[in-house]
């Protein structure tokens, strides 16, 4: 696979756009978007390609941090090879993951009026 850089777009308050993938040789923009974030985020992932070991690790992490401060991180966009490979780890089961960042945005805005 080529080294191909992460870029992350903060889109809007609380929604992160990863272009590329998220591999151990881009995992520090990931992190240090997923950081500033003070709220609840979404991570729209509908522009990466593939993801290694050490980048479901970053995303198990985050997901950790989140959950220990009461904050939801939910996915979007997640292509097939991407959720083939959340399948075959079982993590699938821990994030909560939507077709569409419509889909992600409309189920936080849900839960945050409940």
């Amino acid at each position: 696979m080529r080294n191909e850089p992460l870029v992350v777009e903060q889109v809007e308050e609380g929604i992160l756009r990863l272009v590329g993938p998220l591999t151990m040789s881009t995992l520090s923009p990931f992190e240090n978007a997923v950081r500033r974030v003070d709220g609840n985020v979404i991570l729209d992932l509908s522009h990466v390609p593939y993801v290694d070991s050490a980048g479901l690790g970053c995303l198990v992490s985050a997901y950790t941090s989140y959950h220990k401060t009461g904050r939801s991180m939910v996915l979007s966009g997640v292509n097939e090879r991407v959720s083939k490979l959340l399948e075959i780890t079982r993590l699938e089961s821990l994030f909560l993951i939507f077709p569409t960042l419509g889909d992600a945005l409309q189920a936080l805005t849900s839960s945050a009026q409940a």
